[in-house]
């Protein structure tokens, strides 16, 4: 199953691509987005996770789920948002200490899985979108791995621009928007 995976998300990544270089109307804005699933999220899972937010009362970037009794994942104030530059997925340093603290949590707490929320603004075809959050939630993906969680502890979804964490048309709103959500 692993090995179809990672010989047919490159081809749909791509296909993803290609036509999201282009623009609706060539100010870049585009109409609405779907979520797409990956790494064996089902829609029925996302559903499931939506509803539990909900009931929750959650909003974007808020704490999610139970961590273990004495972890800093599910601490208040624990920070589990990672922020992006416009049309980018390079993980700025200064979110290098969110990364190591949930990459310690995890390399400790190795039957924990934390699903990854890729995100971005508005501007941008849905593809192209759709893409660029999965290229975010893949990047932090690569960094948690790489600091000590293991690959199968973290899943990764993208939502393109499906779900904003702040509603507007200006710079502010979109800062808020490009984003990848640690979800436990």
């Amino acid at each position: 199953m692993e090995n179809i995976r990672s010989f047919v998300l490159p081809i749909l990544i791509g296909i993803l691509i290609l036509p999201g270089c282009e623009t609706v109307d060539g100010t870049g804005k585009e109409e609405g987005a779907a979520p797409a699933e990956d790494q064996g999220i089902s829609p029925a899972e996302m559903e499931a996770m939506d509803a539990r937010a909900r009931a929750a009362g959650d909003r974007p970037g808020q704490f999610r789920g139970t961590a273990p009794p004495g972890s800093d994942a599910g601490k208040p104030g624990q920070r589990r948002v990672i922020y992006f530059e416009y049309d980018s997925d390079e993980v700025k340093g200064e979110y290098r200490p969110v990364i190591e603290a949930q990459a310690a949590y995890l390399a400790s707490h190795p039957e924990t899985v934390i699903t990854l929320e890729g995100h971005a603004d508005e501007r941008g075809t849905r593809e192209y979108n759709l893409a660029l959050g999965e290229r975010r939630a893949l990047a932090v993906r690569r960094q948690l791995t790489l600091l000590g969680g293991s690959e199968g502890q973290a899943r990764t979804v993208s939502f393109g621009e499906e779900r904003p964490a702040a509603d507007g048309h200006d710079e502010q709103a979109y800062e808020q928007n490009r984003r990848v959500e640690i979800v436990y």
